[in-house]
């Protein structure tokens, strides 16, 4: 699980490293995972529906007969804090509970387009 910590050290490490300011909206992206895509595609509207713009859903091995896992990222261009960040992985956790997806995966960021 992500926690608060984790967000004080992403954020100072942006602020720190990143080659964009951080106190602005930025590009972020969520990751879902679960073994059952089906799951993932009766998520992805629901997302959606929240503002949230479907990247895709990903086979982890596309190579393989069998998919070991498959991901939902969505993203969305957003500013956040500290603070923010945690409620917005908390209510991921929550989503992912709620719609029996085997994990909330976390987020990456990237300068807004």
């Amino acid at each position: 699980m992500i926690t608060k910590q984790d967000m004080v050290d992403l954020f100072a490490d942006m602020k720190q490293n990143a080659p964009w300011d951080s106190n602005k909206p930025l590009l972020w992206g969520y990751f879902f995972s679960d073994q059952d895509q089906a799951k993932l595609e009766r998520a992805a509207p629901l997302l959606q529906a929240k503002g949230y713009q479907v990247v895709g859903i990903f086979d982890s091995k596309p190579e393989s007969d069998t998919p070991a896992l498959w991901w939902l990222h969505v993203e969305k261009v957003e500013k956040h804090t500290v603070e923010s960040l945690d409620v917005r992985n908390q209510e991921f956790y929550k989503f992912a509970d709620e719609q029996q997806i085997e994990t909330y995966d976390g987020m990456d960021v990237a300068p807004a387009p």
